[in-house]
């Protein structure tokens, strides 16, 4: 018996050309964070899921906040509405969340003894919601553009699971670090173990791109962000498994922060690398030597001014990138939550005229 294997095209695929710098007509753009808290639709569906993990464990309602900013904003990518702790919480730590204190953890892991015992799940059976959401976010995209799987570095990731929850001086991993690496390791390629077969997971259900947040990989000095950070997701970067196309899916590494650490992360890690503002995007081009697509970088405070000012803040942006491929326009984090949704629509119709007379 023959089988045959059909693939679809997906119709816009300006975002993946640009993840691989080939020509655009014009400069593609995705917000991170944009389905959340700016959008009264999705506030309205937070308010009668009752809590922001029934969202997210929910498959039906992760999809709808998924499409939400899809159906307001002509965007060039869309998203899984997940969160990066998902993995954590599936390792048994008890995830939860309190008002106004952010994500907590009922048992974190900050000893030998705890992170010795830390359970390795089987993600089909504890992350399965997520996969189901995936696969419903595909049917419903209807190929009209790709969607972006994800998960936290593992670094990022232990933060919290060793700090309990959020931390402003992150002085537990870094006691941690200093005094117990060799169980530090352990915890990171426990974590790293898990989120290889998560993503790879994500990648049956169908993502087309994967993207890496190291929200808190500058905590560490630059001496210790390639051993206890980068090297981690390069392992989960290596070991992906290809795409329906049998081709390797485009991977985004994203540490906040990270203009000195450019040029290590460009080496032999990924296919782009988000930028935050705190370095120019022309700058991060030499850095990177042209080897990697640039995602970024305005800051995301700039969607509180007048229109007129976002517009001239994207012509400067794209001004300092140049006429070269390789660019998908982005915030340099994620959208705050008092960011008024015409202004995103401002932002989003600018890049993509704006974008035109550098792709020509």
């Amino acid at each position: 018996m023959l089988l045959v294997i059909v693939t679809i095209s997906i119709k816009n695929d300006l975002f993946l050309r640009a993840l691989r710098r080939e020509s655009v007509t014009h400069t593609p753009i995705w917000i991170m964070r944009q389905a959340g808290r700016y959008l009264p639709e999705y506030r309205a569906l937070r308010r009668e899921a009752g809590s922001f993990m029934n969202l997210c464990s929910n498959p039906e309602l992760a999809c709808e906040v998924t499409m939400q900013p899809l159906r307001r904003f002509n965007l060039d990518a869309a998203i899984l509405f997940s969160d990066i702790l998902t993995v954590p919480d599936a390792m048994g730590l008890g995830l939860y969340f309190e008002e106004g204190e952010g994500p907590k953890f009922k048992f974190p892991v900050n000893n030998e003894t705890s992170i010795k015992k830390l359970f390795v799940p089987d993600v089909q059976d504890e992350l399965s919601y997520v996969f189901s959401a995936v696969s419903r976010i595909k049917r419903e995209l209807q190929s009209s553009i790709p969607l972006i799987g994800f998960a936290g570095s593992p670094w990022t990731v232990a933060t919290y699971m060793v700090e309990g929850g959020s931390s402003k001086t992150h002085s537990k991993i870094k006691n941690l670090l200093y005094k117990n690496p060799k169980s530090l390791k352990l915890l990171l390629n426990k974590v790293a173990t898990v989120t290889i077969d998560y993503l790879n997971a994500q990648i049956e259900a169908g993502v087309d791109v994967i993207m890496l947040f190291d929200t808190w990989g500058t905590v560490l000095g630059d001496e210790h962000y390639v051993e206890f950070s980068l090297d981690y997701m390069r392992m989960i970067s290596a070991a992906l498994n290809l795409n329906s196309d049998r081709k390797k899916i485009p991977v985004i590494f994203f540490t906040k922060g990270a203009g000195s650490l450019l040029t290590e992360m460009s080496r032999n890690s990924c296919d782009a690398l988000g930028v935050d503002w705190t370095i120019s995007l022309s700058n991060a081009r030499v850095i990177t030597n042209d080897t990697v697509a640039l995602q970024g970088n305005m800051n995301p405070n700039v969607l509180t001014l007048p229109s007129e000012e976002i517009i001239s803040e994207v012509k400067r942006i794209l001004q300092d990138y140049g006429s070269s491929n390789g660019h998908i326009f982005n915030l340099g984090h994620g959208i705050t939550p008092d960011i008024d949704p015409e202004k995103v629509a401002v932002l989003v119709d600018t890049v993509h005229k704006e974008s035109e007379v550098y792709h020509q």
